[in-house]
């Protein structure tokens, strides 16, 4: 089966960058415990730090709606 360089471009970046922010959310994590930040404390390092996730994830979202499953 031959995939298109553009059927592998697509699967990089759709795999490739969900795997990077799962690994983003564990370095939070990882930076929460070793701080000893507390629940308070854990989730203002998760707010600001996986924000611009959220924002990144967001617009993938509001694309697709706007102009359509392309």
């Amino acid at each position: 089966m031959d995939f298109t360089e553009e059927q592998i471009a697509q699967f990089g970046l759709t795999f490739g960058v969900g795997a990077f922010m799962l690994y983003m959310v564990f370095i939070i994590f990882q930076l929460a415990r070793e701080s000893k930040a507390g629940r308070f404390g854990t989730f203002v390092l998760f707010v600001a730090l996986g924000f611009g996730l959220v924002g990144f994830a967001a617009k993938g979202v509001i694309k697709f709606f706007i102009g359509g499953a392309e």
